[in-house]
C-alpha cells in the first residue's frame, strides 16, 4: 500500500491529522536519567528494527512504523521482540481506535500456534465498546484471569500509558499511573484460575520464566510508541 494512502487512513480512522503529530514530543527517547537507570528503547520510532512476526523470522508487513508509532495497519499477526527478558520493568504509550482490541504479552516463548495460547497478557480494549465481557477481559487485566482493580484507560484516539512490571513470580500492571493488577505467578490460586478459564488445556501457559514482549494483532488499528525496558536483577 502506498505509504502516503497508508498515513491517511490511519489518520482517518483516528479521527486527527496523525497518530502522533500533535504529541509525538520527544517520543521514543531516553532521558539521561532513564539510562542512568538502565533502560533500553524496543522502538526507535522510525523503523521495525527488533521486532518480528510471532513464529516469524521477519515483520509482517502489517505492522509498520508510521507517525512515529509501531502501527497495525493491516492483517500481519502477532509481533514479538527478538530479545528475550526474565525479571523486566516495562513501559508503552498504545493507542486504539474506536472498538478497538489488542494486548501487551510477556515472557512469550514460541511453543503454540498463537502467542495468546502460552503467555500472560495486559489486555488493551476499548471498554464501552464491548458491553457483554467479564471482568476479567477489560483494559488492564491479566487476561481472563485478574480483573482489573479499577478503570483507568482513556477513551479511544487518546494515548494510555501502560506499565508491566515482572519479577519472578511476581506481576504487576499499571495503568496511566494507576496499579490495577497484582499477582503472583505459579501459585496454588493462580493454577486454581487458569484450570477454570480458556487457558486449561495446556499446561504449558504462564510457565515460562524467560521469553518475549510481545504485542497483539486483534485485527484492529492499535499503535506503541515509547516502548521501552529496564531489566531487573
Amino acid at each position: 500500500m502506498n505509504r502516503r494512502i497508508t498515513l491517511a487512513i490511519v489518520a482517518a480512522l483516528f479521527g486527527m491529522p496523525g497518530i502522533a503529530a500533535q504529541d509525538a514530543g520527544m517520543a521514543n527517547t531516553l532521558t539521561v536519567k532513564e539510562k542512568a537507570a538502565g533502560w533500553r528503547l524496543l522502538f526507535d520510532g522510525k523503523t521495525t528494527a527488533g521486532w518480528r512476526g510471532y513464529r516469524q523470522d521477519s515483520i509482517p508487513d502489517g505492522w509498520q512504523a508510521v507517525d512515529g508509532a509501531l502501527t497495525r495497519i493491516g492483517r500481519g499477526g502477532d509481533i514479538i521482540t527478538i530479545d528475550e527478558f526474565d525479571d523486566f520493568e516495562l513501559a508503552v504509550d498504545w493507542k486504539l481506535g474506536p472498538g478497538g482490541n489488542s494486548g501487551i504479552f510477556y515472557r512469550v516463548v514460541e511453543g503454540a500456534d498463537l502467542m495468546w495460547k502460552m503467555a500472560p497478557e495486559m489486555q488493551l480494549l476499548d471498554d464501552a465498546g464491548h458491553k457483554d465481557l467479564t471482568p476479567e477481559q477489560y483494559t488492564g487485566a491479566n487476561y481472563a484471569l485478574h480483573a482489573p482493580t479499577s478503570k483507568a484507560a482513556k477513551p479511544p484516539g487518546n494515548w494510555n500509558q501502560a506499565r508491566i512490571v515482572v519479577k519472578g513470580p511476581h506481576v504487576e500492571h499499571w495503568l496511566n499511573g494507576v496499579k490495577v493488577v497484582d499477582y503472583e505467578l505459579w501459585t496454588d490460586e493462580w493454577q486454581r484460575r487458569v484450570k477454570a478459564s480458556k487457558f486449561k488445556d495446556d499446561e504449558r501457559y504462564g510457565m515460562a520464566k524467560k521469553g518475549h514482549i510481545g504485542l497483539q494483532d486483534h485485527g484492529d488499528l492499535v499503535s506503541f510508541r515509547n516502548i521501552k525496558v529496564r531489566p531487573l536483577k
